[in-house]
């Protein structure tokens, strides 16, 4: 618990001093990412002042909700499949809508509950084939057909980073991030959050101006 401890300190310390180096003023919201480790990380997290824990997986995060007291807010941070958007009523915020056949059956859910899904956009900058995400420059098309999606509030962009890319591809990768918020704004949206980095890159993407950070493995080690 104390290491946990430890560690969330040392990364709001990190992201603090990110925050001034790259001069854009934002708040930051830690997302402990829970996925392979127990329950035991979720609650040690809130414990330690983290609220927010993401999860990639839909049936180990229902899983884990089933045994989880802390009231912690639950972000599926992963591919989400269609056959699967009725699990959304158990999670706060889906970072990954990645298409709009996904988008299609997000907002069937939104209608169909009469409330809309909190949603972030992601986008595949640098069309990496690997990962799932809208290309940067069908962006503003996606965010005005959107605008029609009433079963779906869009509250910013999200994006993953090569692995192992060098600073030079971690910076175009988070700045295209950025310009695909704006394009969410300017069509309408309430776009104001920015979910990017990872344990190995977070303070890099707070520079950029990410306003989430999803990291594990600075606050848990190795997963298992």
């Amino acid at each position: 618990m104390q290491d946990v401890a430890d560690r969330v300190s040392e990364v709001r310390e990190r992201i603090a001093n990110a925050v001034r180096r790259g001069g854009h003023g934002q708040a930051v919201r830690v997302i402990a990412v829970t996925k392979t480790q127990g329950t035991g990380a979720v609650e040690a997290a809130y414990r330690c002042g983290v609220e927010d824990v993401g999860e990639n997986r839909v049936q180990e995060a229902l899983d884990k909700q089933a045994q989880v007291t802390v009231p912690v807010r639950w972000h599926l941070i992963g591919h989400l499949q269609r056959n699967k958007v009725k699990a959304l009523e158990h999670f706060w915020l889906l970072h990954a809508l990645d298409s709009r056949r996904l988008a299609e059956a997000v907002d069937g859910v939104g209608r169909g509950r009469a409330r809309p899904v909190d949603v972030l956009v992601q986008v595949n900058v640098v069309g990496e084939e690997t990962k799932g995400g809208y290309a940067l420059a069908d962006i503003a098309r996606e965010a005005e057909w959107l605008q029609a999606c009433a079963g779906i509030r869009v509250v910013g962009a999200m994006t993953m980073a090569p692995f192992d890319a060098d600073e030079a591809t971690l910076r175009r990768v988070f700045a295209g991030a950025r310009s695909a918020r704006e394009a969410l704004r300017a069509a309408g949206h309430a776009a104001t959050e920015l979910s990017m980095g990872m344990s190995g890159d977070y303070e890099i993407a707070v520079e950029e101006g990410a306003t989430m950070v999803r990291v594990g493995t600075v606050l848990f080690g190795e997963r298992h």
